[in-house]
């Protein structure tokens, strides 16, 4: 027989009865993120203005539709007609990168399709509710406020790898450290072609 669940309070414990503290189950989101560019080959990245990552800058996507099923291409295209204004196929995309998060912020686990849009923007979209959209140079992306897994691991894999592909894992720990695994790097030469540059 296993041992009774601990009680909230440890005032409540009974003396010399072992107990156990039940582990509470994250909730698993999957999500797309857009990586979009101008005709100088900025960057189009979502100041957020709400949760998660409020106030930092961020390529533009979102979550899936998992009651209806929806694949992460349908996500990704949904997303850039809701938020960009852009009708886009499974064709203009490029998956570039997947990456899972264990515990982000310690309130849920991510499981992120990473997508660069082939074709290019010729206009910044205007602010919508989610937050104001800007282009940005590659090395300016370095200098703003981006969430800490992007500093870290997921700009500088796109920038490595972008054409080709790269799977990644994160396990953030409470303590704010995060524990990176990259589980599968392809070169952008073994997909040369798939961009449009």
């Amino acid at each position: 027989m296993p041992p009774p669940t601990c009680p909230a309070s440890p005032a409540l414990a009974l003396p010399g009865v072992p107990c156990f503290t039940p582990r509470v189950a994250l909730p698993y989101t999957i999500s797309t993120l857009l990586y979009c560019f101008s005709e100088r080959d900025e960057v189009l990245l979502l100041e957020r203005a709400q949760e998660p990552n409020l106030g930092l800058w961020s390529p533009c996507g979102g979550k899936l539709k998992m009651d209806t099923g929806e694949s992460p291409y349908a996500c990704a295209c949904r997303e850039a007609r809701e938020e960009l204004g852009i009708a886009l196929a499974p064709r203009d995309l490029h998956l570039t990168g997947l990456v899972s998060e264990h515990g982000y912020q310690g309130q849920s686990h991510w499981l992120m399709f990473l997508f660069e849009v082939k074709r290019r923007l010729t206009t910044c979209p205007p602010p919508m509710h989610e937050g104001r959209f800007a282009f940005f140079a590659k090395e300016q992306v370095a200098s703003l406020r981006v969430p800490q897994t992007d500093r870290e691991q997921l700009w500088p894999l796109f920038w490595q790898h972008r054409g080709g592909f790269f799977a990644a894992h994160c396990h953030c720990h409470a303590d704010g450290r995060n524990e990176w695994t990259v589980e599968e790097l392809q070169p952008p030469a073994l997909r040369a072609g798939n961009v449009e540059r």
